[in-house]
């Protein structure tokens, strides 16, 4: 059995291997139970060795004498059936920091390792081809997502989603400029210049419509960035209760006095797996010192681009008149009225709102329901692999541009076989299938150090 596998092992192609040896701890930092340290490059083989003797079956978990230091779970990854591409390993150990810093000057003491930089394991494996830029966004927002409708959207992205997408709509172009290259091969031939031209935008033309279709689709930015809301409406209105409220704990400051909220002040909720970003804004009112006033442009200027405006009034001062609309122009941004202090009115409330009491939570379940629906209906995510970034969107312009130049039938054929390049340079971009060095340090950079 050994030597069969042994064998099949022999037959793989390994990758090549960066020069130096990483090592970083994986897991949180702090005491826990576990700890999990990783280990990438082409030390990895002695620096298992010097640790705990002998290598374990690949990929099989194996109890260990770690040294001198614990005892754990030893997990080698032979080159290229690893991660990043490479000869990796994994110990999972106790989570004492006296442990975990041990073990990590441990693997330093093998020369030719180092301490990983941030996103270094998953950047090698890009490298390695084992991932590609889209994949590598889609894990760094598996790592951060808060909510499940979060893990969802980036579970699908990091397995491959958007990636089948680009690469689907590559291959289209590629078909196309075949053509147009042929027709440029043949131009002294009109009949059959023309004939390529022709199929090559019939090829064009339903790609086109599916890129502006993707890109008139904001769900996934907004799935990834949270469902705004803000919380405005008149001085002493209650606003700033409600928000406490809502994230069952103090987060402003609440006064009887005007004008005690003078910036905004936000929480994140997790409404329905949903994410919600609920902001409580200064107090709408004509008048106020200097400070005051910039606090109120501010909110009016969040408000404005917001997903939903939650505009409260006093109940305890509207008695049985109606729902006062909101005074400000928020622009297209929809607004949901709500009664606070209902606990202090006697009379039934006229009009359409939610009616609510922050101090005794009557009619907060109501609320948050509302904004369940809410905000579910406005990230609801319609396509299979949505837009979940602003670099996505802005190569999809660029190739949404390329491609309406092409169809253009007012320019040269060798301009429009250049349309066509230009939108294929700006698809391999997404992917990384090109050179894209000044977006790879930020994309990285946004991982912790150990992954």
């Amino acid at each position: 059995m050994k030597h069969t596998q042994m064998h099949h092992e022999s037959r793989e192609v390994a990758l090549p291997q960066s020069g130096e040896t990483i090592v970083a701890l994986a897991s949180g930092a702090g005491t826990a139970a576990i700890a999990v340290i990783r280990i990438s490059g082409p030390k990895t083989r002695v620096v298992l060795e010097n640790l705990t003797g002998s290598l374990p079956v690949p990929r099989e978990a194996s109890l260990r004498r770690i040294g001198k230091i614990d005892k754990g779970l030893v997990l080698w990854f032979p080159a290229p059936a690893s991660f990043s591409g490479e000869d990796m390993a994994e110990l999972q150990v106790h989570g004492g920091r006296a442990v975990v810093r041990a073990i990590v000057d441990a693997v330093l003491a093998t020369p030719g390792t180092r301490l990983a930089e941030p996103g270094e394991f998953a950047r090698r494996a890009f490298e390695n081809g084992k991932l590609d830029l889209t994949e590598v966004e889609g894990l760094a927002d598996l790592v951060s997502a808060e909510t499940e409708a979060q893990r969802r959207q980036a579970l699908a992205q990091s397995e491959g989603g958007l990636r089948r997408l680009f690469e689907g709509w590559r291959s289209v172009l590629l078909k196309a400029q075949s053509l147009m290259e042929a027709g440029l091969d043949f131009s002294d031939e009109a009949d059959v210049a023309a004939d390529a031209t022709r199929q090559a935008e019939d090829v064009v033309r339903p790609l086109l419509r599916e890129v502006e279709t993707h890109l008139a689709d904001e769900s996934g930015e907004r799935l990834r960035d949270g469902f705004q809301v803000v919380i405005a409406g008149p001085p002493n209105a209650g606003k700033s209760s409600i928000l406490n409220a809502l994230a069952k704990r103090d987060v402003a400051i609440v006064s009887e006095e005007a004008g005690t909220t003078r910036d905004v002040i936000e929480v994140h909720l997790d409404i329905g797996g949903v994410p919600v970003i609920v902001a409580d804004t200064a107090g709408l009112r004509d008048g106020g010192g200097e400070i005051e006033s910039e606090g109120m442009r501010r909110a009016v200027s969040r408000a404005c681009g917001a997903d939903l405006v939650l505009w409260i009034v006093d109940g305890a001062h509207l008695g049985p008149k109606p729902v006062p609309k909101s005074s400000p122009d928020f622009g297209d941004v929809p607004v949901l009225a709500v009664v606070n202090k209902i606990d202090l009115i006697v009379d039934p409330i006229q009009g359409a709102a939610l009616a609510v009491s922050a101090k005794t939570g009557q009619g907060l379940g109501t609320l948050l329901a509302a904004l369940g629906q809410r905000s579910k209906d406005g990230l609801d995510v319609r396509g299979a692999s949505p837009i979940t970034r602003t670099r996505h969107r802005i190569e999809l312009v660029s190739v949404r541009d390329a491609l309406k130049r092409f169809v253009n039938h007012d320019l040269d054929a060798e301009l429009r076989a250049e349309d066509l390049r230009i939108a294929a340079h700006h698809l391999g971009r997404l992917t990384g299938r090109i050179d894209v060095e000044e977006v790879l340090g930020a994309i990285f950079s946004e991982f912790c150090i150990g992954k």
